[in-house]
């Protein structure tokens, strides 16, 4: 997994591969796990910059994702190969690289023309 560096000149605002590997999406976790727990179990692999377990907007419950985002890459490369596929709580964890959500354009269907 190697990563780019920016080039001069590139587009401002946009974040580079240096930039999104240090995000992981952290998948299959159970409902109850908290953000201090989250960042007890991934701070084991490197320096944790901020812990996000993802809630239902209407409920407030959690979705059973969060998004880690750690130090440095290679803290992140650690805790991807230390944690995805380990058990907590019961769940088999999915981590990775956290994607891009602004890339692409715009979100589909060219909507009602009069």
């Amino acid at each position: 997994m190697g990563h780019r560096i920016c080039r001069p000149g590139s587009e401002r605002g946009r974040l580079t591969d240096d930039a999104l590997s240090k995000k992981l999406y952290v998948g299959n976790i159970p409902f109850s796990t908290t953000e201090d727990e989250l960042r007890a179990v991934f701070a084991q692999h490197g320096s944790v910059e901020s812990v996000a377990v993802i809630t239902d907007r209407e409920t407030g419950r959690a979705r059973g994702f969060a998004f880690v985002e750690m130090a440095d890459a290679d803290a992140a490369d650690n805790a991807i190969r230390g944690l995805d596929g380990t058990d907590l709580g019961g769940r088999s964890l999915r981590v990775n690289e956290a994607q891009d959500r602004r890339g692409g354009g715009g979100g589909g269907g060219g909507g009602r023309r009069y």
